[in-house]
């Protein structure tokens, strides 16, 4: 496991590029038949992927957690952005379809992934929150998730949120997740930007072809910084950061937060006349 520490947005403020990318990119999140994640210190959210090939791939034991086993004391939320699979917990199988997401509560022991085709396999995008109850598993289908229409064609920013892991959907202790499809023509998300004091937030882009790229937009708003991301790659965001993006083609991507509360609307509105 990848673990990032927390930065200071004064310490950001001097970081080169290379810097940038290797505090918070998360430049790998799929690698066939291996689970890859990424540790924050940043209120010790976990992030990445599962790419099941011919065998089921496990997930871990609590090692990196310092607990008997990875969900003792964590819940987890998955969206899977490949072909269909299968998720077991504890010896149950939930058919996971593409855009399907899962929530897992804390207390499950044995988490299991699955391709149905190994030649087409499932790609599960993972988010872990510490928890502090265990809480009923649940798949949500993309019909069950919360959908809200934003932006328009003028300013390039027409887009449809899916929200998953959201109290209105599922109960979770505070892990929040949800997608994002940029229409065909449309390039900005979360412009006019915001931050949120009261939590962080991880993005992950894909649909993306191999020659087009998103500039996600980072750093405090009047002090902003850019990293370019490719396809199926993330990007981990504190609470003092902005977290908007322009790609060169339309993306969806998927959001996951963790913090103090689990009020979408909870937010830190940027006038477009402060960003610098």
């Amino acid at each position: 496991m990848d673990i990032r520490q927390p930065i200071h947005p004064e310490h950001a403020n001097q970081m080169d590029t290379a810097a940038l990318r290797s505090n918070f990119l998360i430049d790998t999140v799929f690698r066939p038949g291996k689970i890859v994640l990424t540790y924050t210190h940043i209120d010790r959210v976990i992030a990445g992927g599962c790419m099941p090939a011919s065998d089921p791939v496990t997930l871990g034991d609590g090692g990196v957690t310092g607990t008997d086993f990875f969900l003792e004391r964590r819940e987890l939320g998955v969206i899977n952005v490949g072909a269909p699979g299968v998720i077991s917990l504890d010896g149950q199988d939930y058919d996971i379809d593409e855009r399907e997401a899962l929530y897992v509560g804390c207390g499950i022991r044995k988490v299991e992934f699955r391709s149905r085709d190994s030649s087409k396999p499932a790609k599960y995008y993972i988010n872990s929150t510490p928890a502090h109850q265990s809480l009923p598993a649940k798949k949500i289908t993309r019909e069950m998730a919360s959908p809200e229409k934003l932006g328009d064609a003028e300013s390039c920013n027409s887009r449809t949120i899916y929200k998953y892991l959201v109290p209105d959907v599922v109960e979770t202790c505070q892990l929040l997740m949800g997608l994002t499809e940029l229409e065909r023509g449309s390039i900005w998300n979360t412009m006019p930007c915001h931050t949120h004091e009261r939590r962080m937030e991880i993005y992950f882009y894909f649909d993306m072809s191999e020659d087009n790229v998103v500039f996600h937009m980072l750093g405090r708003p009047d002090e902003t910084r850019h990293i370019v991301v490719r396809n199926e790659q993330g990007v981990i965001s504190p609470s003092w950061s902005i977290h908007s993006g322009v790609g060169t083609a339309s993306y969806s991507f998927i959001w996951g937060m963790a913090g103090e509360n689990q009020v979408f609307s909870d937010m830190d509105f940027v006038d477009m006349t402060d960003l610098k």
